[in-house]
Parts: structure tokens; C-alpha cells; sequence
């Protein structure tokens, strides 16, 4: 980089005082100002571009080490969710092998204890029955809708009544 100090800016205005003269100065000077703005932001640009395009390949950098992370641990679970599975199978296939499971293990027949497996029922609750048998008296001090109203319906329902003038 250049390096301007104060007695060279001086040198420099001197001579451009001379040779441009005092009418064409200031128009040049701030021609000059304006081209300096103009370069300083070019280089701020192409410097914030760079910065990004650095930032950009870092992240892709993490990016990559982040997706070989990922599927090194979702080998590795899955490893043992195999091992496991594995385990499983064996036991149970001794537990077959053994008859166990038709003395009362966990076939349909019996249960753990011996006894037979309950199966779920759905409890058959009719939540429309228990309201018809609501008596209509009550439903209407509790403020229950008994019929679909629209928004409007509604709205003309309870709006005050208009006083004749």
C-alpha cells in the first residue's frame, strides 16, 4: 500500500493548484472524492465476497464432517440394534425349542401366570346417548346448543332488540 503522509498530500494539493488552477480545483477534487468512494467500496465488496466464499467452504467443510458423523453413529446403533435383534431371536427360538410356550408362556391360551390373556375391548361408552338422556329443561338453563347455528344466526339471536323511535 501506498503511503501518503501529510507532507506529500501537501506536495500533491500545491501542484494541482498550480497546474489545474483555482477554478477547476474543487470540481476535480470532488470528481477525485467520488472515484475514491466508489474504489473503497469495490474493495469492501470483493472483500466481503471473498469472507463469504471462505465462510462457504467452511460450512460445506462442517457439513461434510457432520454427514460422516451422522453415518458413523446410525451404522453403529444399527449395529447394535441387530446384535440385538440377534439376541432376541436366539432366546426366543430356545424358548421354543424348550416348549415353554405351550405350557403358558405367551401364546393366545395363557398368559405368563397361567391364566388366560385378556383381549382389549373397546368400552363401548356412547357419549350421544348420555346426552339425549339429558332432560331439555337442563339443557337449556346450561346454555347447551341443541341445533347447528350459523355465525350470523347467532349474531342476530342475541344482538339487543331495536327500540321503535
Amino acid at each position: 500500500m501506498v503511503d501518503f503522509g501529510f507532507d506529500k498530500l501537501m506536495l500533491i494539493g500545491a501542484v494541482a493548484l498550480v497546474v489545474l488552477g483555482p477554478e477547476r480545483l474543487p470540481r476535480v477534487a470532488r470528481t477525485v472524492g467520488t472515484l475514491l468512494g466508489k474504489a473503497q467500496r469495490y474493495v469492501a465488496d470483493v472483500k466481503a465476497e471473498v469472507n463469504r466464499s471462505i465462510e462457504l467452504e467452511e460450512l460445506q467443510k462442517m457439513k461434510g464432517q457432520f454427514e460422516t458423523a451422522v453415518t458413523d453413529v446410525k451404522s453403529s446403533v444399527q449395529a447394535h440394534v441387530d446384535s440385538a435383534n440377534q439376541a432376541l431371536q436366539s432366546t426366543w427360538a430356545d424358548l421354543s425349542v424348550d416348549g415353554s410356550t405351550s405350557e403358558g408362556g405367551m401364546s393366545g391360551e395363557g398368559g405368563y401366570y397361567g391364566g388366560p390373556v385378556p383381549v382389549y375391548a373397546h368400552p363401548k361408552k356412547n357419549w350421544r346417548l348420555k346426552r339425549g338422556a339429558t332432560p331439555l329443561w337442563y339443557k337449556q338453563r346450561q346454555g347447551v346448543r341443541r341445533h347447528a347455528q350459523s355465525g350470523a344466526a347467532r349474531v342476530a339471536r342475541f344482538r339487543p332488540p331495536r327500540r321503535a323511535s
